[in-house]
């Protein structure tokens, strides 16, 4: 048996030997072709643009307004409330009302009161506290003002911007919320 392995061994040193021989010769055809077509290609370079000259900003805060800050913003909405071309604007030097603190969405009317003296009163409902409020009265951020209270809805008139900026009134409804059943 050792005979063998050491005869398969040979055979298999001399096969490799042959292998590898005929390889070279293939490689040295490759490594000629490859030398010609390198020297048979003709090369474009380009010639590079010459970079561009880098100005840096300084930018002086003192010179300009901070881009980051509000200031441009609320000369802008105080140049925009001076020239409403409707003629209607809200008055912005009145103390305002508890109810106006919410947005409008976040109040429900909840319930309604008939007094002789005092009219109707509609109460409305913010987090879990119930408000008391009268036509005249001041609700939502949107400078509402209620117009009408019935026994299932209330009547609110808004002060809202268009588009171009201008003021216009909006009417909007608040219903009588149903209580669920359990």
């Amino acid at each position: 048996m050792n005979a063998h392995k050491r005869w398969m061994t040979a055979g298999s040193a001399l096969l490799l030997g042959t292998v590898l021989s005929g390889c070279s010769a293939n490689l040295d055809e490759v490594q000629a072709w490859m030398d010609n077509t390198r020297n048979d290609t003709p090369r474009k370079v380009g010639k590079l643009d010459e970079p561009k000259n880098f100005v840096p900003f300084r930018y002086e805060a003192k010179l300009d307004y901070d881009p980051f800050s509000d200031s441009k913003l609320v000369v802008a909405m105080a140049n925009l409330s001076d020239r409403s071309r409707s003629g209607l604007a809200p008055d912005r030097n009145r103390r305002k009302e508890v109810l106006e603190n919410f947005p409008l969405d976040s109040v429900k009317l909840v319930g309604h009161l008939q007094n002789k003296t005092n009219g109707n009163v509609a109460l409305l409902a913010v987090d879990d506290v119930v408000y008391q409020a009268r036509v005249g009265n001041y609700v939502g951020q949107n400078y509402g003002r209620i117009t009408r209270i019935t026994e299932t809805e209330m009547g609110v008139k808004e002060l809202v911007r268009d588009a171009a900026g201008d003021w216009v009134e909006q009417d909007t409804t608040l219903s009588l919320e149903d209580e669920p059943k359990s």
